[in-house]
């Protein structure tokens, strides 16, 4: 099933990279440092648009519950970020940082995308694994 594979890969991702954040002691310097490289946002942007687009090609699904409508926004969500850090001028992806208060919030960031991993995580470890979607 696909809504249960995806839900787990974008669960456990987030679950990894949000715990990295949070036990990173300075996690707003790397932050601050990818921001204000265009090299790295550029080959970041390249990564989330192939995730993105993987997702929304394989599962553009919005019925059959909540599960599948949420993959389905996070795969929308990763293509347009992918294509933000892409398609964004480096002062306006910079700025967008500043926006975000980034360097004040990093680990409030990181526990949310803690808890939103484990949910979907554990949704999608739930879900069954047969039948088209």
């Amino acid at each position: 099933m696909l809504t249960a594979y995806f839900a787990r890969f974008l669960g456990l991702w987030a679950l990894i990279t949000s715990l990295c954040m949070v036990l990173n002691p300075a996690p707003e310097a790397s932050m601050s440092v990818l921001f204000h490289d265009p090299a790295a946002m550029f080959v970041t942007g390249l990564l989330l648009v192939v995730v993105g687009l993987a997702i929304v090609l394989a599962h553009n699904v919005w019925s059959g519950g909540a599960l599948p409508v949420i993959v389905t926004i996070l795969g929308w969500l990763t293509l347009f970020k992918g294509l933000h850090f892409l398609l964004l001028a480096p002062h306006a992806q910079v700025a967008f940082y500043d926006w975000s208060h980034y360097d004040q919030y990093a680990k409030v960031y990181g526990s949310i995308g803690i808890v939103l991993g484990a949910i979907i995580t554990y949704l999608g470890f739930r879900a069954p694994v047969s039948g088209k979607n």
